[in-house]
């Protein structure tokens, strides 16, 4: 079974093709630029090399026939005709309260994502076009939609409610949403599976380090807190986001900067986190280099990442009653040895113990705590796509026992 698993951005279009019955990826490209000059598709096929193309790609439209194209191409596709492919994935970024788990995509299920874009104004739009753009020129491929906030469904209600009115709930849905659902529930399982035991028997704290950054509190297998919240500003400290902030900042900030709330907003969102306390980047490497130079505003921004981190980690243990497992993943927690030692550190109380040569070893999947260490520190890299994958042929092989 060949499964599609596509990503749409607002001028990108990520795909990867699957044999989902090997978990094997035979296809990957990425669409960049789209309706912008310059405009290219990048197109790799396991065991048979790399081609770009550029193209006139002037919509996401046009992008999905040109990945068609390059999948499907005599001298590097990897298939004869799309009709090989036995499903599409979608990630699609929110799902609100509609969605509490995956789903196949029809009229009623695209309505239903069309009502969350007051929810993702700036993704849902976009997830929408590579479903639609699928559902014209692959037709009569199945398609599903498997979302970023499905697997932070299960946490209670006491968590995410906001402490306002709860009128505010009850009308426009404002709550804690959380979102990476899709990698926290990836590695959470990798984990379980690595270590051998039961993910139901373990308490797990899951940490999604990248440009943008969430953590989550699994316990039973299922998530129970996430740091994200109505939107994916709220949390940890990121690369260019705030993450957690009083809000009385916003109109105190709009008036000394004759701006509006959306105004602040954007600063919260793009000029924040590493890039806006460093004054060097949002990207950690960046940051650790300007640090180990002397840059003192580097070093801030290094420290303030990770205290974070390790505020999060103390308060999600303290929810679950333990901790047993704590996995670090994307391209921080997979990639930064000292931003999971200094996250780490003072964290002894608990039984965690941080051994430095694993730590610092170039394996890709690991454990990184001592023998002696109560709780379990795992490095294990995230595989968004395989899980978008996985999802997509659960769905569609048990639609078709429910026919039988």
């Amino acid at each position: 079974m060949k499964t599609l698993v596509i990503n749409c951005g607002s001028s990108s279009l990520k795909y990867q093709l699957f044999d989902v019955e090997r978990e094997q990826l035979l296809a990957k490209g990425l669409v960049d630029r789209i309706g912008a000059d310059g405009a290219n598709l990048k197109h790799e096929s396991i065991g048979k090399g790399r081609i770009t193309v550029r193209d006139g790609i002037a919509n996401h439209q046009v992008a999905v026939k040109d990945m068609v194209g390059a999948l499907c191409d005599s001298e590097y596709g990897v298939i004869g005709n799309i009709s090989e492919v036995s499903a599409i994935g979608h990630r699609v970024v929110h799902g609100g309260e509609k969605f509490a788990e995956s789903t196949i995509i029809d009229d009623k299920v695209i309505e239903a994502i069309r009502e969350c874009v007051v929810l993702a104004p700036l993704h849902n739009p976009l997830n929408l076009m590579g479903i639609e753009a699928c559902a014209a020129l692959c037709p009569g491929v199945p398609q599903v939609a498997v979302f970023d906030t499905a697997f932070h469904q299960t946490m209670p209600k006491f968590v995410y409610l906001y402490a306002i009115p709860y009128e505010y709930y009850e009308r426009y849905g404002v709550r804690r949403y959380g979102f990476h659902g899709t990698s926290h529930q990836y590695v959470a399982h990798r984990a379980a599976e690595l270590l051998g035991k039961p993910l139901h028997d373990l308490k797990m704290i899951t940490a999604h380090l990248g440009n943008g950054c969430s953590i989550t509190a699994v316990q039973h297998g299922k998530s129970q807190e996430t740091s994200m919240g109505l939107t994916p500003l709220n949390g940890l400290m990121m690369g260019q986001r705030s993450g957690d902030i009083d809000p009385a900042v916003v109109p105190f900030m709009a008036e000394m900067e004759k701006t509006d709330a959306q105004g602040v907003i954007n600063i919260f969102n793009k000029k924040s986190g590493l890039l806006g306390v460093s004054g060097v980047s949002h990207d950690m490497r960046d940051v650790e280099k300007a640090m180990a130079e002397g840059n003192e505003r580097a070093a801030i921004a290094h420290k303030m990442f990770c205290h974070r981190i390790k505020k999060y980690i103390g308060t999600y243990a303290a929810g679950m009653g333990g901790l047993d497992v704590l996995v670090f993943t994307a391209g921080i927690g997979e990639n930064d040895p000292s931003v999971r030692e200094v996250s780490c550190a003072g964290l002894g109380y608990m039984g965690l113990e941080i051994d430095k040569a694993r730590n610092e070893s170039k394996d890709r999947e690991k454990v990184i705590s001592t023998d002696k260490s109560k709780v379990t520190v795992m490095v294990v890299p995230t595989n968004e796509e395989l899980m978008i994958a996985r999802e997509t042929r659960r769905l569609i092989e048990n639609g078709k026992k429910k026919k039988k």
